[in-house]
């Protein structure tokens, strides 16, 4: 900001002709530095116009009785790893009431249901997760997992480490392989600006893709004795609506050469798609 009053005192003695030399010198000092000010100020207004960004609340709304229904393929490895399947079936969330999370935080408890892929089955219980909004990002909690879905300013580029609470190999308990390893270096960020996304013949507008990771060795596997893996985390969110599209698949394969029962794999996927909201 410039002050009100901007007072230019200048005492000039008279003593030759060339006295109107450090005047004009003085002047024009202060033209450049009016210049440097306003120049400045220009790239200052420029910098809060770049960094404009819309609201988490947009894409990720929050109200009490809120629901997403999704359609979901999830990849599962079963008779020891050898043999690979896909289960179909629906989920719905459904936002429940605003409670205090452990940190002291004010969160929604989100409530999920399961039913066949059809949706005509009755809707069972599967458990809850946790959303915690903040001031710049968005926190969902599940099965004591801690990860920053979104993170202002949302723009393309725009990059943060989602998963950097998370423990040491957080799937260890339940899988034994190495995709988990330094998932807490995983860099979060928009990728592109909104546009128009489809799946499975559903149109979604205003969509921002969140990319994750996107790794592979050896996929498709190609040369069954050597080792492959593939890391692949992927969102999309659609303007007032929420999630409407989630990829998620973790998994190594084993050539198991010598040992019993031959290759196997490790790991899980899911691919989700929303099919219904409110």
């Amino acid at each position: 900001m410039f002050p009100r009053f901007l007072f230019v005192v200048l005492t000039v003695k008279f003593v030759s002709v060339n006295a109107e030399k450090p005047l004009m010198r003085i002047f024009t000092f202060f033209r450049l530095s009016l210049l440097a000010i306003f120049s400045t100020t220009l790239f200052s207004c420029n910098e809060k116009e770049e960094f404009a960004t819309e609201a988490l609340a947009d894409y990720i709304p929050l109200t009490a009785k809120k629901y997403i229904t999704y359609r979901i393929d999830s990849l599962v490895f079963t008779n020891f790893g050898r043999d690979t399947e896909i289960h179909k079936y629906q989920v719905k969330h459904l936002i429940d009431t605003l409670i205090t999370d452990n940190l002291g935080r004010p969160s929604y408890r989100v409530y999920r249901f399961l039913s066949d892929s059809t949706g005509t089955q009755p809707w069972q219980p599967a458990g809850t997760y946790f959303i915690t909004p903040l001031a710049d990002q968005v926190e969902l909690v599940e099965d004591n997992l801690r990860f920053i879905k979104i993170h202002l300013p949302i723009r393309n580029g725009y990059s943060w480490k989602g998963n950097k609470y998370l423990p040491v190999d957080p799937y260890g308990p339940v899988y034994n392989f190495s995709n988990d390893d330094s998932m807490e270096d995983w860099d979060f960020y928009f990728d592109g600006d909104a546009s128009s996304f489809s799946h499975r013949g559903i149109n979604y507008t205003n969509v921002y893709t969140i990319e994750q990771v996107d790794e592979a060795f050896n996929v498709p596997i190609t040369t069954p004795s050597a080792y492959a893996a593939k890391s692949r985390s992927v969102e999309r969110y659609s303007k007032n609506i929420g999630l409407v599209y989630r990829e998620y698949e973790l998994w190594e394969y084993q050539p198991n050469p010598g040992g019993s029962g031959g290759p196997y794999k490790t790991g899980f996927g899911i691919t989700m798609w929303m099919v219904d909201h409110n």
